[in-house]
């Protein structure tokens, strides 16, 4: 059986453990990973939250899937491990990072930093298998992944979601935009970033004013 071992987050999303969905889900991720090469690790499967307690979300960062080239994904979105080369979408996020806030382009790609300040990263899914891009979408992630979004905006205040892209977008439907901020921009893939879409969204300067502005430290990006 799946379990997020952060106790926060076990706390928050209890609900959602004995459910049918998960249960059926936990069942097919434990056989995904027996028969076939998954990413990311199984033991960084729930990553995002055992770096980012529920207690500590400040900002949600929504991505779609995790990295399915070998050695990438680290569990976290647009994140992937020391040492592995920046995938497209994560150099153009650091590019509008040095644009907007004068931040020089990071040597790694690994964003446990931001999670450790309050940033939780969240694909929708949470696993995929090797070289096969959407494997595990419609297994139970999307549903798993909508409750820990809903449940920060019912049980959490002056969070800042940024959702970037028309899928994040859809995603992001039913979060409060009376209690939280919402940012909305095109996604930092080289299609839409080519496209003017992205760069120049001044996401992360707006995020820190919006924490500032409500008295809470603001991220170190």
């Amino acid at each position: 059986m799946l379990r997020i071992n952060e106790p926060t987050w076990q706390v928050a999303l209890e609900s959602e453990w004995n459910q049918p969905y998960f249960q059926s889900l936990s069942q097919f991720v434990i056989e995904a990973y027996q028969t076939s090469r998954c990413f990311p690790s199984q033991e960084l499967i729930f990553n995002a939250f055992e770096q980012c307690s529920f207690d500590q979300v400040k900002v949600v960062i929504i991505g779609q899937d995790p990295y399915h080239g070998f050695g990438q994904a680290n569990g976290l979105a647009f994140s992937v491990n020391d040492g592995v080369a920046f995938p497209p979408s994560l150099i153009n996020i650091f590019k509008e990072l040095e644009q907007d806030c004068d931040i020089p382009i990071a040597i790694s790609g690994n964003l446990e930093r931001w999670a450790a300040q309050g940033v939780l990263l969240l694909n929708a899914t949470l696993t995929v298998q090797e070289n096969q891009a959407g494997s595990h979408q419609k297994k139970g992630w999307e549903q798993f992944t909508d409750s820990v979004i809903a449940t920060i905006s019912e049980q959490k205040s002056d969070v800042v979601f940024l959702l970037w892209g028309a899928f994040a977008q859809k995603k992001g439907a039913k979060i409060d935009r009376i209690k939280h901020l919402v940012l909305e921009s095109g996604h930092p893939s080289p299609l839409s970033a080519n496209r003017g879409l992205w760069f120049g969204n001044r996401h992360f300067s707006q995020t820190n004013a919006f924490l500032i502005e409500r008295q809470k430290e603001p991220i170190a990006w």
